[in-house]
């Protein structure tokens, strides 16, 4: 059975016996976005590019659950750190009501907005209707999403990320005959197009919410009595909210971030580089898995920590991630540059969308260490409960300085969609930068207490 007192043993095994069960469950999750992307481009260019234009919609979705599910794992890693099993029971019961509270409002808000932001992004109608069809069939299954983030957030508190590993590579098992049962119409079935592939999705999330509760009924620290006991709280609410906004705002960031490259990417190069960016972005996603499960061990271990006290060890799991982040991504680097155009190739024969996406990818490739040097960081600062700073980065990076950096490359120095590509470059690598700074300012301060 897992140890799941991150307060003491060794910080290297730690991270090991979670951010490797995560990374490879991300692997999954990220194939199975390949698969629906891989589809997506069977059925058209202009079906390909109608998703690439949901995932900004489709990410505030993500959006919302993950900020929930990352609030609810700070707070109860402190929990388990300052061993109160009650707290982890009353938290986690608070987390799903506000999940549930949140995915009713998500449905309402995104049935209304999403047809407006689509005409904001193409005017090409085929492609404004194949979005469309995706992202409503998403949003009635939000629900699923919300609870699934906030059950993880209960089970890899205690450490445990192979439950949700586990579902992930399930979920990807099951998108792969769901995705052409829907699509292609078998076993007498209608052809749904890009519906189909929201459905697939959809149903593989109600089924990881079957799972997933389970596993948290079966995991060490709840206690059924305990759980039917707790009660609606606004202050625990209160507290998850000002835990997880922060990091739902981020997030929503990223989201807004995306709708900006989209809409410039669509002013210099049209819809082809649009849908080009969305096959490159998953490719992108790939390389960037082994940042993603370090970051799941950071805000656990030093969640636990903070609330044992133990600021030591804090200082050591965010030196130990950084250095196995930035190795990792480096390795990943070099395998992507020289296979960028093979890799686009898998998702369409569009010569023209191949070619942009690749160049896309051979610029980005610049930028890909500065993902997991925000990421992880954010991570620690979040497990030390200070989110904010999430928001302040996330609003710097993916709104203010691209509208600003994507203009001026793009249009007063004359580079077009080169300007967004080499943007995005040069704007990570500054918030990166001041990101770094401003964690190792705080952990400065945990040394004080220390001392």
């Amino acid at each position: 059975m897992m140890d799941i007192d991150l307060t003491k043993g060794k910080i290297n095994t730690h991270i090991k016996n979670i951010s490797i069960p995560a990374s490879i469950g991300m692997l999954f999750n990220t194939l199975f976005n390949v698969v629906d992307t891989i589809f997506g481009g069977k059925i058209s260019t202009n079906a390909l590019a109608g998703m690439s234009l949901s995932f900004p919609i489709f990410f505030i979705v993500i959006s919302l659950s993950s900020g929930i599910g990352t609030g609810s794992t700070a707070l109860i890693s402190n929990a388990l750190g300052e061993k109160d099993t009650n707290k982890y029971n009353h938290y986690g019961y608070n987390g799903l009501v506000i999940g549930i509270f949140f995915s009713i409002v998500i449905t309402i808000l995104g049935k209304i907005i999403s047809p407006y932001l689509f005409t904001i992004l193409s005017e090409e109608k085929t492609t404004y209707i194949y979005g469309i069809d995706y992202i409503n069939i998403i949003f009635y299954g939000s629900i699923f999403f919300v609870l699934n983030a906030i059950l993880n957030a209960m089970l890899s508190s205690q450490g445990d990320t192979r439950s949700y590993r586990n579902f992930l590579i399930i979920g990807f098992l099951l998108n792969l005959l769901l995705d052409p049962l829907f699509i292609l119409g078998w076993v007498g079935l209608p052809r749904l197009g890009t519906m189909g592939i929201a459905l697939a999705t959809v149903i593989v999330q109600f089924v990881g919410t079957i799972y997933l509760a389970y596993r948290v009924y079966k995991s060490q620290m709840f206690d059924i009595k305990e759980f039917l006991n707790a009660k609606f709280s606004i202050k625990v609410c209160i507290e998850i909210l000002k835990q997880g906004i922060p990091a739902s705002l981020n997030m929503m960031t990223i989201a807004l971030g995306v709708f900006v490259i989209n809409y410039f990417a669509s002013k210099y190069g049209g819809d082809v580089s649009v849908a080009a960016y969305g096959a490159a972005v998953r490719i992108e996603q790939l390389a960037l898995l082994p940042a993603l499960g370090l970051n799941t061990a950071a805000l656990t271990i030093s969640g636990q920590n903070y609330g044992g006290k133990e600021y030591g060890r804090i200082i050591e799991v965010y030196k130990r991630t950084l250095l196995y982040g930035v190795t990792i991504m480096t390795i990943g680097m070099v395998v992507i540059y020289p296979l960028a155009d093979i890799l686009v190739s898998i998702f369409t024969d569009d010569l023209q969308l191949i070619n942009i996406g690749t160049e896309y990818l051979r610029i980005e490739f610049w930028a890909f260490n500065t993902y997991v040097l925000l990421n992880i960081s954010i991570s620690i600062l979040q497990g030390m409960k200070k989110p904010f700073w999430a928001i302040y980065v996330g609003l710097y990076r993916q709104i203010l300085m691209p509208i600003i950096v994507f203009y001026a490359f793009g249009t007063l120095l004359g580079m077009g969609i080169y300007g967004v590509w080499w943007g995005i470059v040069v704007i990570n690598w500054s918030a990166a930068i001041i990101t770094v700074l401003y964690t190792l300012y705080k952990l400065i301060g945990l040394k004080k207490e220390i001392k």
